[in-house]
């Protein structure tokens, strides 16, 4: 079932509902609402986006066959709005995507993944790194 986030004025989602009702059914929404977005964003008082629990960085996921484990679907056309919101993520209406909080200042919008990236890659070398924000660079970790 779907999932819809109350947003306030600076488009931090505030809540996350689960909605009982089908999005694809509107046989049961009031005549003045023309979509579920808008009848619930009425009754919570706020702006409301529905948001899929199975988008992660702009990619749809699915259990995998034992149930245990989640993989990429076949259906990547389902990814819907980069990420599943959570409380305190930001609506991006330019995008219209949900963003996890910026974790540094220096960190970038990465539209094609919904996520912030270090204006500087991370070594592929098999090490642990840590950011420093101060340095913006990434700090070996011994």
């Amino acid at each position: 079932m779907p999932h819809y986030a109350l947003i306030d004025e600076n488009n931090i989602v505030v809540r996350v509902i689960n909605s009982l009702i089908d999005e694809n059914d509107t046989s049961n929404l009031a005549d003045e609402f023309s979509s579920w977005e808008e009848f619930y964003g009425d009754f919570l008082g706020g702006t409301c986006k529905r948001t899929s629990s199975n988008t992660f960085e702009n990619k749809h996921l699915a259990l995998n066959e034992a149930g245990d484990d989640y993989v990429l679907s076949d259906t990547q056309e389902k990814a819907f709005r980069g990420n599943f919101a959570g409380v305190g993520y930001t609506y991006n209406e330019t995008e219209d995507i949900f963003l996890p909080p910026k974790p540094y200042d220096s960190w970038v919008l990465d539209t094609d993944n919904a996520k912030w990236k270090a204006p500087v890659d991370l070594p592929d070398d098999n090490n642990f790194y840590e950011w420093n924000e101060e340095t913006t660079s990434w700090d070996l970790v011994e």
